[in-house]
């Protein structure tokens, strides 16, 4: 009886104990999620805090549609139409290169590739992952402009130069989430498809990657967000030129270049004018996050 009595109180003993660590590793848990959320608020707060006085003054319209940057001029103007159309021209680019050849491998990889060949390419994807953008763009000022400006003439710093080293940059992104998505499909769609007379091909891209189409978008949208954020890379290779381009061998000045290389001089007006380019474009991420949420909300 007393043998019993001791279990008990040793079983208690142990529950509290547990019921303690419990507690504690949610107040630690809480703290996290705290810390994480006031960095968020506060990013957000001096961002377009310091971005309103420059949109104040200039005007939004003006500032986002004019077409004219002259920061140093007696009357400085400064619109980002051109940083727009140059981003966007940029990615667009990346995309159309990136995203083939990515969904390409990750079907490859998912459904090809020999176990002996896949124990390389898996590595070498992850690697490809970890080398710094500025590595990429020593790459492409090196290897691809000077191609480029062989191909098109001028330079060889332009649109094509950045979209071929970004397109190349996103390609981890891209195939590491596709191929995720494509294995987490259950086999018995493919072997149903195949089954009914579809040949391994048609069963892939008629069935496999229209079931795993949320992942596929989501891997998409994570590459665009990694493209619009990029700097360094895109700084060393596109030319940097505030105009609109008349072709894709032209130079551009994307938002990210823009704020990278008069940052470290402006002063005033100027220096609000590139906070407030920093806020358009994390209006632009911000919107890229909620579709990517949407996606995962209509996957549940």
């Amino acid at each position: 009886m007393a043998e019993k009595v001791v279990s008990g109180a040793e079983t208690l003993k142990r529950r509290q104990k547990a019921d303690v660590k419990e507690l504690l590793m949610k107040i630690i848990f809480i703290i996290a999620a705290v810390a994480f959320i006031a960095a968020v608020a506060v990013i957000c707060i001096f961002i377009f805090a310091q971005a309103y006085p420059a949109i104040r003054e200039i005007g939004l319209f003006q500032f986002l549609f004019g077409t004219h940057w002259w920061p140093t001029i007696d009357e400085p103007q400064f619109g980002i139409a051109p940083m727009i159309v140059g981003s966007c021209y940029v990615t667009a680019g990346a995309l159309v290169i990136g995203v083939p050849i990515g969904l390409l491998t990750a079907a490859f990889m998912a459904f090809y590739c020999p176990k002996g060949i896949y124990k390389v390419m898996k590595p070498a994807t992850n690697i490809l992952a970890g080398i710094p953008s500025i590595v990429y763009g020593y790459f492409g000022l090196r290897v691809i402009v000077p191609m480029i400006a062989d191909i098109g003439g001028g330079s060889g710093k332009s649109i094509l130069a950045a979209s071929v080293v970004l397109g190349i940059m996103i390609l981890p992104t891209i195939i590491s989430v596709s191929e995720n998505a494509l294995r987490a499909v259950p086999k018995n769609y493919f072997e149903g498809a195949v089954a009914l007379g579809a040949t391994k091909e048609r069963a892939i891209f008629r069935t496999m990657f229209p079931a795993a189409k949320s992942g596929v978008m989501t891997s998409v949208i994570l590459g665009l967000g990694r493209v619009i954020g990029e700097t360094m890379a895109v700084v060393m290779i596109c030319g940097n030129s505030a105009v609109f381009p008349d072709s894709i061998f032209d130079g551009v000045r994307t938002m990210t270049a823009n704020i990278v290389l008069e940052l470290g001089y402006a002063e005033g007006l100027h220096r609000s004018a590139l906070i407030a380019t920093a806020a358009v474009l994390f209006v632009f991420i911000l919107i890229i996050t909620l579709l990517v949420s949407l996606i995962r909300k209509k996957a549940k």
